[in-house]
């Protein structure tokens, strides 16, 4: 084993959102450590400009960088749009992205109707557009099928996780808002493509009661595991048990609180600098 197998593994996200990636990522790999940095004191991040993003998640990347990290994560569909291509150009450690499970949706789906909820940045971007239509030929060249795919934007859903706001009133009605149109169209397959939906998963799978919620977190944790096994770099698996820490911007005690109803053993939540 050696020092650089026994670095550390960084994920980031504009807010906790990144602890339903971070989550699949401890299942695949428990023996590794784990540090988690989120923008929650800037967040959202969906619906800023490109500069602004790219300022932000760099803050955080030298922060992880500080940190020592073997591989990067970027544990947020908004930070991958717009930031992964700059990242890989720059890092010499793998940077492992996130987005939305289109290809699986469409490869899928019986009633060839298909919905996305993401943040308005995701949906609006070239990177989705190029995502979303490679997608749909597919389905037309392989299975004969016309998808028709609902793309939703969801300004405020984020911001209910961030506030450990899972069921509430205004929670709810947003969600109606956003899937009704999926609802009446027959979806049966609705793509989490943001990472704080998974956390919403039981309201939104209410209200779409006829549609499976595709969930890209396993994915992209078994590409991190498959990127650290090209590289030499997956730590052994020597009865160690992988640590997480959790640093984010406006750290307090009511964060603090949200962090610990969405990841176990009562974390603390560090301030990052």
């Amino acid at each position: 084993m050696t020092d650089t197998q026994n670095r550390p593994v960084g994920l980031l996200d504009s807010g906790f959102g990144g602890l339903s990636v971070t989550r699949a990522v401890r299942a695949a790999l428990p023996h590794e450590d784990l540090v988690f940095a989120a923008d929650c004191g800037f967040a959202p991040w969906g619906d800023r400009t490109d500069d602004f993003i790219l300022e932000r998640c760099g803050r955080l990347v030298e922060f992880l960088e500080a940190k020592n990290i073997k591989a990067l994560v970027l544990a947020c569909n908004t930070a991958t749009a717009v930031c992964a291509a700059p990242l890989r150009a720059r890092l010499s450690i793998p940077v492992v992205g996130i987005e939305p499970a289109v290809f699986p949706a469409v490869r899928e789906t019986e009633t060839g109707v298909v919905g996305v909820i993401a943040t308005a940045k995701t949906v609006a971007s070239a990177k989705y557009g190029k995502l979303a239509a490679e997608a749909l030929a597919w389905a037309k060249d392989a299975r004969g099928l016309d998808v028709k795919l609902f793309s939703q934007g969801c300004p405020g859903l984020m911001e209910c996780v961030e506030r450990g706001d899972f069921e509430g009133e205004e929670t709810l009605r947003l969600i109606e808002a956003y899937v009704a149109e999926m609802r009446a169209a027959h979806a049966d397959r609705i793509v989490l493509g943001c990472t704080h939906y998974p956390f919403l998963s039981d309201a939104i799978a209410r209200a779409v009661p006829d549609a499976e919620l595709l969930d890209p977190a396993p994915a992209v944790a078994q590409q991190l595991v498959r990127r650290l096994t090209e590289e030499g770099l997956l730590r052994a698996e020597d009865g160690h048990i992988g640590s997480a820490e959790f640093f984010a911007t406006g750290a307090d005690a009511a964060r603090e609180t949200v962090l610990q109803a969405l990841w176990p053993g009562k974390p603390t939540l560090h301030e990052l600098p």
